[in-house]
């Protein structure tokens, strides 16, 4: 072949060869990957859940990441699915904390209205605590789930139904904590109040109030309210994660899914979700849908503080939400655990971008593995980038 011919074969094999070249890796697909290996980590790690996934969505688009199974078992294994069941803990706090903003934009709640105004029956030192310090946690009323008397009932008791006078009845005879509006201080009492509250005002019981106002305006249809200890499959298994100490051998994850009854979460912690309905209910709530503007203007009235797991970044709490600053840009939502169940769930102010957490097993400060919490915290932090990310 002449010289000239041999070059010119050349140009075009080589031309075609950088044509076919796969384009560089944008922001969205670096961002993806570093999320995909936080979440083979996690599971992989000692004291790690079995199962972890992140719904990440960009607009119209969304995707589930996940890592390690939804239920531990011999045979066939498979990750956790969109349409999976599982135990939201404590977003459901942002549930409650919806329907009370939507009733304070309609004028049959105000944010002033105090305990002794609207529930005379409860502790008589609870009486000036108003609906926006039970919203934000500075109410000073003590947690239930933190009383002697709680922990030794669920111990004796795990699967028994409790009712909210049960539940008040842990704390009615404390003192506050502290003056009211004073300090920040996470309570669940306060949201099981904030149920009461709801049924106060509407006339309904708080599982219908959530029905008519929240679950069927959003077509939540996988989304429940249960008193029980059973679940509905398909659903995500959660388990007990025991990390072994060197030299023993690991230990085999213990399914604790249904050995607790939800009845003693109440409206502080007791909905049943999956993670393609959590995330359509968190774009919804942060952008404002409940409620008008009135309303959400008090609601991103900011101060410092957090939920359990602590979220990514710098924390800060607003009424039944939290602020998430972190590295790559700023969102709001809520954090929650319960036995055998991490949640987190956020989302932009326009609710545009979104990304949520469900790992099974519980990882907060003081539950579950320390290392483990800390790279669940991480994993947060990499969905939210995820989701934020820029083509």
């Amino acid at each position: 072949m002449p010289v000239r011919g041999f070059l010119t074969a050349c140009a075009v094999v080589c031309l075609a060869g950088v044509a076919a070249a796969p384009a560089a890796a944008g922001p969205q697909q670096r961002a993806d990957r570093k999320l995909d290996t936080a979440l083979e980590r996690l599971v992989r790690m000692r004291g790690g859940p079995p199962g972890v996934a992140t719904l990440v969505q960009r607009g119209r688009h969304a995707r589930l990441h996940r890592a390690g199974v939804a239920i531990v078992r011999f045979g066939r294994p498979r990750g956790i699915r969109r349409s999976d069941r599982m135990r939201l803990a404590s977003v459901s706090k942002a549930y409650s904390a919806a329907i009370a903003l939507q009733l304070v934009g309609r004028g049959a709640l105000s944010l002033d209205d105090t305990i002794g105004e609207r529930l005379p029956d409860l502790p008589r030192v609870w009486a000036g605590v108003t609906l926006r310090q039970l919203l934000q946690h500075t109410s000073g009323v003590p947690n239930y789930t933190e009383a002697r008397a709680f922990g030794e009932r669920l111990q004796k008791e795990p699967r028994a139904f409790m009712s909210v006078d049960d539940v008040i009845g842990f704390v009615a005879d404390e003192p506050l904590n502290f003056v009211p509006g004073s300090r920040y201080k996470y309570s669940n009492t306060d949201n099981i109040v904030v149920g009461l509250l709801v049924e106060a005002v509407t006339g309904r019981s708080y599982a219908r109030a959530l029905r008519e106002r929240i679950f069927r305006p959003l077509g939540l249809r996988r989304t429940s309210y249960p008193t029980g200890f059973r679940l509905r499959r398909p659903f995500v298994h959660g388990y007990a994660v025991e990390p072994p100490m060197p030299p023993e051998p690991p230990m085999r994850p213990e399914d604790i899914s249904t050995q607790f009854s939800a009845s003693g979460a109440g409206a502080s912690g007791a909905i049943v979700s999956t993670p393609a309905e959590l995330n359509r209910f968190m774009r919804a709530y942060a952008r404002g849908r409940f409620f008008r503007r009135s309303a959400r203007r008090e609601q991103l009235r900011f101060r410092r503080g957090s939920s359990q797991p602590t979220g990514p970044g710098s924390n800060a709490a607003g009424l039944g939400i939290f602020r998430y600053r972190t590295r790559c840009g700023t969102v709001y939502g809520h954090s929650g655990n319960f036995p055998g169940y991490t949640q987190f769930a956020a989302a932009t102010e326009d609710g545009k971008r979104s990304a949520t957490l469900s790992a099974s097993t519980a990882l907060a400060t003081g539950t579950g593995d320390a290392a483990a919490t800390r790279a669940l915290r991480r994993v947060m932090g990499r969905a939210v980038c995820a989701a934020l990310a820029r083509r």
